[in-house]
């Protein structure tokens, strides 16, 4: 078979399972475009600490999330080698993690005031951004138990029922929005907070859908996830969190990296970070491609290792980080060529043109190793990999990207160009440090393949057998 051929083959395994996650994650996008046009028209202040809050609660959720995701290459395993009722068990176990994490995650949104220091926020900010935060801790928690529902279910290659739960919520996400921000009747306009009280009953409504779903659906009736819930298994919790830790380390420090350049930006004034917004909010809305093909990638990685067909693993990992290349690079080339007219369709003010024009340029560059970084750290995690992917993002992320950025934007040195003075100088070095990112993800991928295939790694084998810490617990 030629390489090619084998590249379309690879392509056609991954796309059914990646287009589900593609728009399920746009869906999820859209609630902070949702919010962030509705607090716009409600006033500055509650702009302003809708962009404070909510960077506090993605650097809080996210790093959760990370921790319970760890239920799908654990679960994709198990469902690869037939072992149902153990993968079932593992959604269990991975929802009794998502109860436990979700208390210092509340505790740290109803404390807000390390996230209001570091923004500097003024007093009528830091009260709306208060209240924000507080509707949001009671989303926190039906929020982490979808996040087990969504990694379980990936892991049995069922993305489209997440994809149909996210857009339902989007749905009834858009008028709550407007009813809470604005009032209504009786109901008085809550402003910013209006967009976390939305926020919070959304995700109840959604994860309610999700255990009716659980209890009604037959496919699920192989995992035995119905009926009588399984208690804490002390030896799967520990192995959910032997690779959650790391892997929601990970997702931190590349959250934390992009949303401190929001932070240390607005120090350099309102034009500056208007500009800097444009950037981010592209960036994000292409990243949700590279994202799907490095879910539906790690899923097929390790459902392949379940079912002992290693080679078969090996061959769609690094193709998935192919392909993800490919298209990452089409797609910031185009965001290149035609930087102007993109920069247009998100405001006709010139001066805030004129600050994210610049942006965009690293926009092209930054996206391809952002892909690259991104689809080979899924697959290493479907090998259970997760420590090696830490240590990379850290020097990566926070050393070069985040310090480095600090740096050069604020000429710490004295050395800096006049061009990456401000917020130029962070993209510039948040765009060198993916690089080192996806060259060093990519370069351990490759080494652990090669390992792989010599019969010297360590990794699970997929034997018929489950791995100890993942058999079924007593129910």
């Amino acid at each position: 078979m030629s390489r090619l051929a084998a590249l379309a083959g690879s392509a056609r395994r991954i796309a059914p399972l990646a287009w589900p996650v593609f728009v399920g994650q746009v869906a999820v996008l859209a609630f902070s475009t949702v919010d962030t046009v509705m607090a716009a028209r409600a006033g500055a202040t509650d702009l302003a600490a809708l962009a404070i809050g909510g960077a506090a609660y993605i650097t809080v959720f996210i790093g959760l999330m990370g921790i319970v995701l760890a239920v799908s290459p654990i679960a994709g395993q198990l469902y690869g080698a037939q072992h149902h009722e153990a993968c079932g068990a593992q959604l269990h176990q991975a929802m009794w993690l998502a109860l436990a994490l979700a208390v210092p995650g509340c505790a740290l949104l109803l404390w807000p005031q390390p996230f209001l220091d570091l923004a500097r926020a003024p007093p009528e900010v830091a009260a709306k951004v208060r209240g924000h935060l507080a509707a949001l801790a009671v989303a926190l928690p039906p929020a982490l138990l979808f996040t087990a529902f969504r990694g379980f279910n990936t892991a049995v290659s069922r993305p489209k029922i997440v994809m149909l739960l996210q857009l339902g919520a989007l749905l009834f996400k858009v008028p709550l929005t407007a009813l809470f921000v604005f009032g209504a009747g009786p109901l008085p306009a809550l402003g910013a907070p209006g967009c976390g009280t939305a926020t919070a009953l959304c995700m109840l409504a959604q994860l309610a859908a999700a255990w009716l779903i659980l209890q009604r659906d037959p496919f699920y009736a192989r995992f035995r996830v119905a009926g009588r819930f399984a208690r804490p298994h002390r030896a799967s919790l520990l192995a959910l969190l032997r690779l959650g830790v790391p892997m929601g380390g990970s997702i931190m420090i590349e959250v934390t990296g992009f949303t401190f350049m929001a932070f240390f930006i607005s120090r350099l004034g309102a034009t500056p970070v208007a500009g800097h917004q444009i950037a981010a909010n592209l960036v994000a809305l292409m990243f949700m491609m590279p994202l799907a093909i490095a879910n539906a990638s790690s899923t097929l990685v390790a459902q392949r290792i379940g079912a002992g067909d290693l080679p078969d693993a090996h061959r769609i990992g690094w193709h998935g980080v192919e392909i993800g290349v490919a298209i990452a690079a089409a797609m910031g080339s185009f965001v290149y060529l035609f930087r102007a007219g993109i920069v247009g369709l998100y405001t006709r003010d010139a001066v805030v043109a004129a600050a994210a024009l610049p942006l965009l340029a690293w926009v092209a560059l930054f996206h391809v190793a952002d892909a690259a970084q991104a689809i080979a750290g899924f697959v290493l995690r479907a090998w259970r990999i997760a420590v090696a992917p830490l240590v990379i993002y850290a020097l990566a992320i926070w050393g070069v990207g985040l310090a480095g950025g600090y740096t050069v934007a604020f000429d710490l040195t004295g050395l800096t160009p006049p061009a990456l003075k401000g917020a130029a100088g962070m993209w510039a070095a948040a765009t060198a440090g993916l690089v080192v990112a996806g060259t060093g993800m990519c370069g351990f991928l490759a080494w652990m393949i090669a390992r792989s295939r010599r019969g010297a790694t360590r990794r699970p084998t997929g034997s018929t057998e489950a791995p100890p810490a993942a058999r079924t617990p007593s129910r």
